[in-house]
């Protein structure tokens, strides 16, 4: 079996530190990992290639929701990425779709080149899951010079959506990169990649921190769910080298 990458999903510089000193390969650097991932502060990217040797691939998502865009959301999206290049990101995660959630090959093809201009990497993000034909959807990300697909063949998790992701991978894996994503940890990243064949996998690892100030009387900024009201989530270094672990386990 061909080594596994595992690229980790931060949402700020702590995670990026945490996914490092865990063994990651790769990250995805985000902020408001609670609204799906949107782009990350200038400082999160500097600090982490400062004090990493992690490669980054950045997101530039300009808010939540879906991924139909108009011209300002557009706008600052080419702007972000240039700036995210700039200083230091080696590649971009992004996503743009129509409507009737096909590719948006004209904002896809307009980010592409300017990721490529910096020799960057073009990852087409989790969008690719809204997608109606995941195969017509593959062939145009591959024409457009995209590198990389994020996708949980288009099911809520990875290992829901397994057959999927062995297809992507049988009919384009010679062409473009499928990195699986969505619900992996330690327990079913080994049966995944052997049931797929895929070589890349991404997962948050994500743990929860208490801080005491999420509420007072009266006043909220609670956004995780019951069980977490307190809380806030990052990546935990511990979860990290087990996944590591789990899928060196699988290549052995």
């Amino acid at each position: 079996m061909d080594s596994v990458t595992v690229e980790i999903c931060c949402g700020s510089y702590y995670d990026a530190l945490s996914a490092f000193r865990g063994g990651a390969h790769r990250i995805e650097l985000n902020s408001a990992l609670f609204l799906g991932g949107l782009t990350p502060s200038l400082s999160e990217l500097i600090l982490t290639k400062q004090n990493t040797s992690l490669k980054v691939i950045a997101m530039v998502r300009p808010r939540g929701a879906g991924f139909c865009y108009g011209p300002e959301d557009f706008e600052q999206m080419m702007m972000d990425c240039r700036l995210m290049m700039e200083h230091g990101a080696d590649g971009i995660a992004f996503g743009c779709l129509n409507p009737d959630f096909s590719i948006q090959t004209d904002q896809t093809g307009q980010m592409i080149s300017l990721i490529k201009s910096f020799h960057g990497e073009a990852v087409f993000h989790r969008a690719f899951d809204c997608v109606k034909d995941p195969f017509v959807s593959a062939r145009q990300l591959i024409s457009l010079g995209a590198d990389r697909i994020l996708t949980s063949g288009l099911k809520n998790t990875a290992p829901e959506g397994w057959r999927n992701l062995k297809g992507l991978n049988r009919t384009f894996g010679d062409r473009i990169e499928i990195l699986a994503g969505s619900g992996i940890n330690a327990g079913n990243a080994g049966d995944l990649v052997e049931k797929t064949g895929i070589t890349q996998i991404h997962s948050s690892c994500k743990c929860w921190h208490l801080d005491p100030t999420t509420a007072a009387d009266g006043v909220t900024y609670q956004y995780a769910g019951a069980g977490h009201d307190m809380e806030y989530e990052a990546v935990s270094e511990e979860l990290v080298r087990a996944l590591i672990q789990s899928v060196k386990q699988e290549e052995e």
